[in-house]
């Protein structure tokens, strides 16, 4: 009688057995490890231990980072302010979100962001994911009212129920709408340019003669490499510091930047080091978009920036001669890598 009881139990547990390993193998055909390809001149950004970089999930941030849906009206994407064609940025002196308004801030490339230490131009946020939440919630930006109203909206599209439910085998949340955004930023990386197959790969003709003159200023004269620094291995062209270099300090009001993060009076007017990579397709320039070229760049650092009582010790007049700033600029077009490709 005993055996014959158990039968049915033995029964069921293989029936169970069965089913739960067919889950398994359906849910690891959605969690294919991804492996990032790092170009020449970069090195492996860190990748959050609770957001493992997978094929799916790319491919779902990459379908969130597009839709204009995660707007209150349906007009603004994050591709809106970082569009591929413009190098990941926008073009526009500061950022355009809903019903025409205008950020006080330029959009900065999502090129390369993976290698940052910390996100914003003031650095207020550690991650891309906390980053992915702010521009939702922003007003002027995409303008939702919160984030779960956001949450709700999605969860009103059966093709992302869908999604995420394939992807995290859960349902959609705040937290795992930005992981998903995150880890497609997070490809958005380009290298191998002219300048590193010239110096990480002894190419010699890779750069023209006046970038070479150019990269020699960059090193020297130019003072270039005390923020913008690179290494025998790889090259971020940033320090990931904030430094007050005079721009827009000779406004009535101006930014005070990370110093409304820290409350730290020596960050008053200080951003981040944003990377030179590919700065010829991010005009205009600063976190205020206030110079249009690279000219203008290179002349104002020339100058020695805009005094004021917070200027980092480090900017000072350069002296630079016209054919030294040309030269310079040239070095600088040839930080161009190779896009990735979406």
């Amino acid at each position: 009688m005993r055996n014959e009881r158990s039968l049915p139990m033995l029964a069921l547990k293989i029936v169970f057995s069965i089913l739960f390993l067919l889950v398994s193998s359906n849910l690891s055909a959605y969690c294919e490890p991804y492996k990032l390809a790092i170009p020449l001149g970069l090195t492996e950004p860190a990748i959050p231990e609770n957001n493992p970089m997978t094929v799916e999930k790319i491919a779902l941030g990459k379908k969130l980072y597009f839709d204009k849906r995660l707007s209150a009206d349906d007009t603004v994407a994050c591709s809106n302010c970082h569009d591929p064609k413009l190098g990941f940025a926008d073009a526009l002196p500061t950022s355009a979100g809903i019903r025409g308004q205008f950020g006080p801030r330029n959009a900065p490339t999502v090129l390369n962001s993976a290698f940052y230490d910390l996100q914003f131009w003031d650095g207020r946020v550690p991650s891309l994911e906390d980053q992915a939440k702010g521009p939702i919630i922003n007003p002027v930006e995409m303008g939702m009212a919160s984030h779960d109203d956001l949450v709700k909206k999605l969860k009103g599209i059966p093709e992302y129920v869908k999604d995420f439910q394939a992807v995290f085998g859960a349902e959609i949340t705040i937290d795992r709408i930005v992981q998903a955004i995150a880890a497609f930023e997070r490809t958005l990386i380009s290298g191998n340019s002219p300048f590193d197959r010239f110096f990480y790969n002894s190419e010699s003709d890779a750069i023209s003669e006046p970038a070479k003159k150019g990269l020699l200023v960059f090193r020297g004269k130019g003072r270039c490499l005390n923020c913008h620094d690179f290494n025998p291995i790889y090259a971020l062209f940033t320090d990931n510091k904030f430094h007050n270099i005079g721009v827009g300090m000779d406004k009535a009001e101006p930014d005070p930047g990370r110093f409304k993060v820290t409350g730290n009076s020596a960050d008053q007017g200080a951003f981040k080091t944003s990377t030179l990579r590919n700065i010829a397709l991010t005009a205009p320039y600063m976190h205020d978009g206030s110079q249009k070229t690279l000219e203008e760049v290179v002349e104002f650092y020339n100058q020695g920036g805009h005094k004021n009582p917070y200027l980092d010790g480090g900017i000072v007049p350069l002296n630079l001669t016209d054919q030294e700033k040309k030269d310079l600029v040239e070095f600088l077009k040839s930080l161009t890598g190779e896009l990735p490709k979406l």
